[in-house]
């Protein structure tokens, strides 16, 4: 029997994946809107197994998030490599100080990375780059143009850009506009040399359940570009809202070094009803050539859960600890902020052993900067734990868990104090800004343990005194309030450790010994 792997090849919230390869390794960054560090950048040798090497964007001089709203900052980025550089071509969307598209370099894939090069006169999302045979650089972007068409029109344009400034010079030219008559949201172009041809492949029909791409090709860099009349090469729409994996799109190829084509493409994975809380996660799927044109998942035409190995050497990497005793001194690289961290609220030397957060005003329920670290949800159904250390002097402060999709649609797990001065852990539950408690559990001083156990949908809410000498706060709530298709926007659901004193001056902290998240 043939080996198989398994898709995702990243679980979670990984939309928009852009890849390229340099010799016998491969290289994938995604989108990740306001979260900080943006743009993680995996490392292959399988396309099957990844591992996390580092962020584009890790520094705060690099990225201002500041004042970002939910599912702003970061969109789809490119990357791409050319003689001994690698290349990240991205979209800062709505930030208060910059925003548009930008260029950053580095000489190892890992970093340091520079600082942004914005680039002038450049609009739309989603730009990509290509390096033509005679070393000219050339920018892909996209533009809505609506007047004279209608809501949702987008054309796909090229123009040159000077290799040195990352500025562009001379005429524009706009190539395509989608293969679907009346196709919205022309998007994600990716444009490659094969075999002495121009191919540009985009997306088109929005990121949801319509999304698909579709390819074209021309003798000729500006064009005219002719439609694949096979198009879309990929789409899951006509499969019904109730197949396994839905939103298939926004794909980038790559060649292996032994000639076989693969893409990488987003899709979601739906469960107990049309809701994804893992968000739009990355896929793999084998191309084929025929008549010059790329058919994806030949024989069966959709991306599907279980796929044959690409014909690569096997290259796998240690297994992730289900467990971060925070014991080094800088956080994993699963961890992430919301927008840009402006002072150190969190300390890993502090308190050797223990993460340490700061109590400060700044709430979950706002766009700001509050003390949350997180990690994305990866599965389905699993268990995050974490022992927290944390006496609350007023009932403004608290710390524990959040399970967060944004600012307005989160489940909130805290330990805190009542009017009467009692300690207490309590649930609560943010809905489109509208809070309620799903439950309460009074305690003793000492260390508290925390649970948050999710079996599809329904998520429970546990709390211990002793390790595993659980009692219920709260069970069977639902989670699909962590759902785009409740919530809105383009993220997943992350989980993690938060510490606020709700608007009041504090000089508390908490402590967070480990945090534990098994996938089930």
């Amino acid at each position: 029997m043939p080996k198989t792997f398994q898709n995702p090849i990243l679980p979670g919230f990984y939309p928009d994946p852009s890849i390229c390869r340099v010799g016998d390794d491969f290289y994938l960054i995604t989108s990740t809107f306001e979260f900080f560090p943006g743009l993680p950048i995996f490392h292959s040798r399988d396309l099957v197994h990844w591992r996390q090497i580092g962020h584009v964007l890790d520094r705060p001089e690099q990225l201002d998030l500041d004042g970002i709203h939910p599912s702003g900052g970061l969109y789809a980025p490119t990357i791409r490599y050319h003689e001994g550089t690698f290349y990240v071509i991205n979209t800062l969307v709505d930030g208060l100080v910059q925003r548009g598209n930008f260029i950053v370099t580095a000489t190892s894939p890992g970093g340091p990375w520079s600082s942004p090069v914005w680039i002038d006169d450049a609009p739309g999302i989603d730009p990509s780059l290509l390096f033509d045979d005679d070393g000219r650089l050339w920018y892909v972007g996209n533009q809505h143009v609506f007047e004279g068409h209608y809501e949702g029109h987008c054309v796909i344009w090229l123009q040159e850009l000077d290799p040195t400034t990352f500025q562009l010079m001379g005429e524009r030219t706009i190539l395509w506009d989608g293969a679907l008559k009346g196709a919205v949201y022309a998007e994600a172009p990716h444009l490659y040399r094969i075999n002495g041809l121009y191919y540009l492949m985009i997306a088109e029909g929005g990121t949801g359940h319509d999304h698909a791409v579709t390819i074209a090709r021309s003798d000729t860099l500006t064009g005219p570009y002719e439609p694949n009349p096979r198009n879309p090469i990929l789409t899951h729409r006509h499969l019904g809202r109730d197949y396994p994996i839905v939103g298939t799109g926004h794909a980038d190829l790559v060649e292996t070094q032994y000639g076989e084509w693969w893409m990488v493409a987003l899709g979601m994975r739906p469960y107990d009803g049309y809701f994804y809380n893992l968000g739009r996660e990355t896929f793999l799927a084998p191309v084929r050539w025929e008549d010059g044109w790329p058919v994806v998942s030949p024989g069966r035409g959709r991306i599907e859960a279980e796929g044959t190995v690409p014909n690569l050497p096997e290259c796998t990497w240690p297994s992730h600890p289900t467990c971060d005793h925070f014991e080094h001194a800088v956080l994993g690289l699963e961890w992430n902020f919301l927008r840009t961290p402006r002072e150190p609220f969190w300390s890993l030397t502090e308190r050797p052993g223990h993460l340490r957060l700061r109590l400060r005003p700044e709430r979950i329920t706002e766009r700001v900067n509050p003390s949350f670290v997180g990690r994305r949800q990866q599965h389905k159904s699993f268990a995050a734990r974490t022992a927290l250390d944390f006496d609350p002097v007023a009932p403004h402060e608290c710390a524990g868990h959040v399970l967060l999709q944004n600012d307005r649609f989160h489940l909130r797990f805290v330990c805190t104090l009542d009017e009467a001065g009692q300690r207490l852990v309590r649930a609560t539950k943010c809905f489109n800004g509208n809070e309620s408690v799903l439950g309460q559990v009074v305690v003793g001083p000492g260390r508290l343990y925390l649970k948050v156990e999710a079996r599809g949908q329904d998520y429970g809410f546990y709390v211990a005194t002793e390790p595993e000498a659980w009692r219920p706060v709260a069970e069977r709530v639902d989670g699909r309030l962590l759902s785009t298709p409740v919530a809105g926007g383009f993220t997943g659901a992350y989980i993690g450790v938060y510490a606020s004193s709700n608007g009041e001056p504090s000089t508390n902290v908490a402590d967070f010994d480990w945090f534990e998240y098994l996938g089930q």
